[in-house]
């Protein structure tokens, strides 16, 4: 176990629960459909609580917490934005969040990679993380 392979990891998943939320509160008073919503902010609960224990162990660990890259963000925020300017319907809103699912499973794996001499508690929460964005991806499906 190596302590900043852990806390690296940890800070990216951080910054990928905080990206996932940011994302879902920026589209979810977009959506027509209940069943939707509920799906979007079930997800975001479930963002919200892993990002409460990753805090605990950035903490436990002496690490910082780490917010999204500002790139990434104002690229996020600039998509959305013209895309809902376009059509502001659930399959565009659906359409939004499976990508940003795709993007986070994809850097996720990315770093459970490089910070492969991370804890098995931190690996974990990576795993949990993707394993969210893996079901919020297949829960979208059906309002694409």
């Amino acid at each position: 176990m190596d302590n900043n392979d852990t806390v690296c990891l940890l800070q990216e998943c951080d910054a990928g629960t905080k990206m996932a939320v940011a994302s879902i509160d920026e589209t979810i008073e977009k959506i027509q459909n209940d069943k939707l919503k509920s799906i979007l902010t079930d997800s975001r609960e479930e963002h919200l609580k892993l990002g409460d224990e990753i805090h605990t162990l950035l903490t436990k660990h002496g690490g910082m917490y780490k917010e999204p890259g500002a790139i990434a963000k104002g690229m996020s925020w600039i998509k959305t934005n013209v895309m809902l300017g376009l059509d502001e319907s659930d399959k565009t809103v659906a359409s939004l969040i499976t990508d940003g699912c795709d993007m986070g499973i994809k850097s996720l794996q990315k770093y459970l990679n490089e910070y492969e001499n991370a804890d098995h508690i931190s690996k974990g929460i990576g795993k949990k993380l993707i394993s969210i964005e893996e079901k919020l991806s297949k829960e979208l499906r059906d309002y694409l």
